[in-house]
């Protein structure tokens, strides 16, 4: 399958949150650091996603922020 977002990372799941409409992927990632993302529960149980499963992360956002702390 084609993406036209270029940001693309393997991550495993880490842990899921299901809700009764969202539910939230936590996601390893290999940078040693983690993220997560939140999708319909719907769209968790079609794509059939459990804990420790091997995904790959698609990244597609509008901004992006630099900021100094």
């Amino acid at each position: 399958m084609k993406y036209g977002a270029r940001n693309q990372i393997v991550a495993t799941v880490s842990e899921i949150k299901e809700g009764d409409v969202m539910s939230q992927v936590g996601l390893e990632i290999p940078a040693a650091s983690a993220m997560s993302s939140v999708m319909t529960t719907d769209s968790l149980r079609d794509l059939g996603i459990k804990s420790g499963d091997k995904v790959k992360v698609i990244v597609k956002a509008i901004h992006v922020l630099v900021v100094r702390e």
